[in-house]
Parts: structure tokens; sequence; C-alpha cells
């Protein structure tokens, strides 16, 4: 048994064990996946500086580009959470909704809430003018959440739904959406 699969038991665990346990263990988390993405963040300028990277110019179509960015980020990420709370979950891993969401965004990519954050991240690098945080730290937590997505959470919603998740997958991309849904 790989390190991975023994991460996925263990996540099943906590998802499926006691509400005290998740309680605990949410918050925490919470606070490590928010604190690695602010370092990621914050590393883009002094980066950019290291590099001798030039930063975007100043420009009117830099801020608009930004704020369409990031609304759509945004509505994309605020959607998928407020399905989640209204599921009784949270996007925490360790806390997540009781049932599979299959409708809505969820219809079209299995991680809409992962393209919702990249967006805004994106976002933020074209606001900053950072070219780093645009082109390495925005699409490296995607790529990382990607990578953990394969090794460790398809494996516990495959432990937790079965059969009902292994269809889904099939039906339904990963991140980049189609445009149609598969019946």
């Amino acid at each position: 048994m790989s390190i991975w699969d023994k991460w996925a038991q263990g996540i099943n665990r906590v998802v499926t064990g006691n509400k005290r346990r998740r309680a605990i263990v949410t918050p925490i988390a919470a606070i490590i996946f928010f604190g690695i993405i602010t370092l990621f963040v914050l590393s883009a300028s002094p980066v950019d500086n290291w590099l001798g990277l030039p930063h975007l110019p100043e420009a009117w179509w830099r801020y608009g580009l930004a704020a369409l960015v990031f609304l759509a980020g945004i509505t994309i990420a605020g959607w998928t959470v407020t399905r989640f709370f209204l599921t009784r979950g949270t996007p925490v891993p360790t806390n997540p909704p009781p049932k599979l969401i299959t409708t809505g965004l969820y219809g079209y990519a299995r991680n809409p809430m992962a393209l919702g954050g990249w967006l805004i991240l994106e976002s933020l690098g074209l606001y900053t003018g950072s070219l780093s945080l645009i082109f390495f730290f925005a699409p490296l937590p995607l790529l990382l959440y990607g990578l953990y997505i394969k090794a460790v959470e398809e494996k516990e919603l495959e432990m937790r739904f079965g059969q009902e998740y292994r269809d889904y997958k099939k039906r339904v991309p990963m991140f980049i959406p189609r445009l149609r849904r598969r019946e």
C-alpha cells in the first residue's frame, strides 16, 4: 500500500468518523492551505526582483482585465463554497459534504473550486503586474492540487461513494469544463 493510499484512508477515517475530530481538523487544514497560498502570493514580488522580471505596464486594461478575471474566479469559487455549505459540508477535504455534488458547475467540471481559485490568483498577478505570479505562482497550486486529487482525493471519494463517483469521474472532466454536459 502506497503512502497516498494511506493518506486517502486517513482522510476517509476523519470524513466518515467523529464530528468532533472534523471540527478540530477542519480549521487547521484551512489555515495551512491559506497559509501556503499566501506564501505563494507574497513570494511573487521578491522572485520577480531576483530574476529581474519586468512588471506589466501601468494601464487601465490591466486593472480592467484583473477585475474581470477576479469576478469570474470569485463567482465560481463562491458558488462552489455555497453549494458545499448548503449540503452541510465545507471546501476543506477533511469536512466535505456528505453527498456527492454533481449538479450546477459540478456537472461541467469535477473541480470548479480549483478553477475559481486559479482565476483569483491570476487576477492578483494581473493587478500587481507580477509575471512570476501569473506564470508560476498562480498555476503552481493548481498543479499541486491536481496531483493531490489524483493521488489522494479521488481514492477517498471512491471509498466513500463507490460506483457513483467512478461513473461521475468518467462523465465529467477534472478541471477544464465541457461546454455541454454528457448525460
